[in-house]
């Protein structure tokens, strides 16, 4: 453990100095009423212990919505400078790689459809598989199949019929990460994967109906095909057992690493290995291969949901007017060109709970959003709403282009299951006028709007920090859970 004192910089930054072995500052964007609890459930801890990688660069980072992780907090940025000694750490991405958002937006009404809404759930609660070892609503794959999804992404499900390459242009990364490698992915990883595409999962996982309530700027807002009074459709989740196996069956791999490579750590989940090893590019394979798996997995079940609506609405698809805002995703380490210093430098960026937050300026951002930058899709609880922000030059300099992923937990799983009535929960979120169908009454309780922070002040501080500028609100009408 790393022994560290808090300094304030501003409003919304909140710094680590260098001490001990921290090879460079940690740096926490949070305000007065964030920062509280960051420290107390240890997550500035996690920060000044992931300063002390190899090869870190710039500063270690935390969002606004951090709390304690393995090894890195959830909501945690670093860079590494691979050519520097910099390392790949397996609890810098975590355990469900490339879980992340995608976000739909539609020309219905929500006046219109509020009298079908219960069915439009219960429509989605059919058609998309979800729950704990839940099984696709598409043939099992066998082992040459799947291996293909691994390589190939979102693009798989685009030629087998699910979704169209519009769609891909805006994915993140087109739905597909380089270097990704099948044949490094274990078979017990693989087995895990074959049932599980197209489906949703279970814990704070949600395919969930809502209606754009605030517009904070009309003309992004325009741009990213969202008006208020309109439904959304938002999907969260990610790689299912394949890539928690990827991640589990690496940690092994990365802690004899750490010793081989002679690389002293502050807390052995930060087990890692330098990104130009042998150990390092077999990682960095299978982890791109479990993201490609997600990207595939929400493509797929965000076709399921685009058929369900129409199915259940007696509408045709020209009616429905879906449209793939953007695809997001968290729980990743990519290679990105970055300025520190004034040099540019490529680097291994880790986001885990974190996600990127590009300007326009950036050649990655889509090109029909250079002009406003790349959307940032921040959900919050079941029970309050989400935003839609926008990437900023500010995110590119202060958080190498990052922004938080959510509102961030401040109560653990079981405390909140034995704090919550499930069945109470549901009945005051329906007099709020939210719908909520769930395979399991212990991932309501679970996922309480108590459990989370408040996300209204997660986007202010992310909108004062310039690392992401509101765009919309949206509030939830109908949510899908394991």
């Amino acid at each position: 453990m790393t022994e560290y004192q808090m300094v304030k910089i501003n409003d919304t930054t909140w710094e680590i100095p260098k001490t001990g072995a921290m090879r460079v500052p940690g740096r926490i964007i949070a305000d007065e009423r964030l920062i509280k609890s960051i420290c107390s459930d240890k997550a500035a801890e996690q920060v000044a212990n992931v300063a002390c990688l190899p090869g870190i660069v710039g500063y270690a980072l935390a969002m606004p919505d951090a709390h304690w992780g393995y090894g890195f907090p959830i909501g945690g940025v670093a860079a590494t400078d691979p050519d520097e000694g910099g390392v790949i750490s397996p609890g810098g991405v975590g355990y469900d790689i490339n879980c992340g958002c995608r976000l739909l937006a539609t020309q219905l009404e929500y006046h219109a459809v509020k009298p079908k809404l219960r069915e439009l759930v219960n429509g989605l609660y059919r058609d998309i598989p979800c729950g704990v070892g839940s099984h696709g609503a598409i043939p099992k794959l066998n082992e040459k199949e799947l291996k293909q999804v691994l390589e190939k992404g979102a693009r798989w499900a685009v030629e087998h019929g699910y979704g169209t390459s519009a769609d891909l242009e805006t994915t993140e990364e087109n739905g597909c990460l380089a270097g990704a490698d099948a044949n490094v992915v274990s078979a017990r990883a693989v087995s895990r994967g074959e049932g599980q595409l197209g489906t949703l999962g279970s814990g704070n996982h949600f395919a969930e109906l809502g209606v754009v309530e605030k517009v904070f700027d009309a003309h992004v807002a325009d741009v990213y095909g969202l008006a208020e009074g309109r439904v959304t459709l938002m999907i969260h989740s990610g790689s299912r057992g394949l890539g928690y196996q990827v991640c589990d069956d690496f940690l092994h791999v990365m802690i004899r690493a750490s010793a081989k490579y002679g690389i002293e750590l502050p807390d052995r989940q930060l087990c890692c290995a330098p990104v130009h090893s042998p150990e390092g590019r077999e990682y960095l394979a299978a982890m791109a291969a479990a993201a490609n798996y997600a990207w595939a997995n929400r493509h797929i079940m965000m076709h399921l949901a685009r058929k369900s609506l129409e199915h259940k609405l007696g509408i045709s698809d020209r009616e429905l007017g879906a449209r793939l805002v953007y695809d997001v995703c968290h729980n990743i380490a990519k290679f990105e060109v970055h300025e520190v210093n004034g040099v540019r430098r490529r680097l291994c960026v880790h986001r885990k709970g974190a996600t990127r937050a590009f300007p326009g300026s950036r050649s990655e951002v889509p090109p029909v959003y250079r002009e406003v930058g790349q959307p940032v899709l921040v959900p919050g609880d079941m029970g309050t709403g989400s935003f839609v922000c926008a990437g900023t030059e500010g995110a590119l300099s202060d958080t190498f282009g990052s922004s938080c992923h959510g509102a961030g937990r401040v109560m653990s799983r079981t405390a909140a299951r034995k704090s919550h009535d499930a069945g109470s929960l549901l009945k005051e979120l329906a007099e709020h006028d939210v719908i909520v169908m769930a395979r399991d009454k212990h991932t309501v309780s679970e996922e309480c709007p108590d459990a989370y922070k408040d996300i209204d002040i997660v986007a202010e501080v992310l909108d004062r920090a310039g690392i992401g500028r509101r765009v919309a609100r949206i509030r939830p009408i109908g949510v899908v859970k394991g």
